[in-house]
């Protein structure tokens, strides 16, 4: 009775993961549908649930051409090019550290880790505002290092990272020691290769900071040619009109991105997370 109830189960649980997936998938398909339908055609057919709600009755490109006639294109570029310099010089740094409190043994390690802990519970925002006044001061205001530079030190990372390095067993450093490596060559040559998985996944966690950050871009990057995507796609509700066209065309640009990167290291970044779990 057990064997004959187990594929029913697994059938039932199929169609309800399906069920749930497509309630998940429905805003996403009306965020997209709704950017490629007039502006005047977004709201008509919300009111009354229907087949036309999800699919426009007049398709255009008009609302994207909107966007990129103004500045939204040049604000995701600086987001791209903002997020991908976090992600360059956030690996390396993050990386050093995670290596640093998993391989070297030293007094102290475990207050230092507990430091990296603390440091991505407490909000961004709650830090956000001293933090603008400080990078003002030092002169760091609609500067892409200004914008970078709170996401390179992420303590999510940190922790995923040094979860990850505890997994290599230590006789590997061990052997490189006695054969006169360094600490910095058995991190490049050893840690570093075998660590893949993590890094994609550490990468990924970087670059979601970075890309749908709002609150630092829009304190730091006040002039429009250092403005980022989540600020240029506010800045399209206007004070006495709304283009939602335009509005749902750049949600649409700014979760193509970070959608594109995870299903294309979906493997990778769930076998980091998968990782994250391990014990010392």
């Amino acid at each position: 009775m057990r064997l004959a109830a187990t594929p029913l189960r697994r059938a039932l649980v199929t169609v309800a993961c399906w069920l749930i997936g497509l309630l998940f998938a429905l805003p996403l398909l009306f965020m997209l549908t709704s950017s490629l339908r007039p502006g005047r055609d977004i709201l008509a057919d919300i009111s009354k649930l229907s087949v036309h709600t999800f699919i426009p009755r007049t398709w255009t490109l008009n609302n994207y051409s909107t966007l990129f006639n103004g500045n939204f294109g040049r604000a995701v570029g600086n987001s791209l090019i903002v997020s991908a310099a976090t992600v360059v010089v956030g690996l390396v740094l993050c990386s050093l550290a995670g290596f640093g409190l998993s391989a070297l043994r030293f007094r102290g390690t475990g207050l230092l880790f507990a430091i990296v802990i603390l440091s991505f519970l407490i909000p961004f925002d709650a830090i956000a505002i001293p933090l603008s006044a400080l990078f003002r001061d030092w002169g760091l205001a609609n500067t892409y290092i200004g914008l970078i530079l709170p996401g390179v030190g992420n303590g999510l990372a940190i922790f995923a990272l040094r979860q990850f390095f505890l997994g290599i067993p230590w006789e590997l450093a061990e052997a490189a020691r006695v054969d006169g490596m360094s600490w910095f060559g058995i991190y490049l040559r050893i840690y570093l290769p075998l660590s893949k998985p993590a890094l994609i996944g550490a990468g990924f966690m970087l670059f979601l900071f970075q890309w749908q950050a709002y609150l630092w871009p829009l304190l730091i990057g006040t002039e429009p040619d250092k403005t980022l995507g989540p600020i240029a796609l506010a800045n399209l509700n206007g004070q006495f009109s709304v283009d939602f066209g335009a509005i749902f065309a750049g949600s649409v640009l700014l979760t193509v991105v970070p959608a594109a990167l995870l299903l294309a290291f979906q493997r990778h970044f769930t076998g980091s997370l998968a990782a994250t779990a391990s014990k010392e």
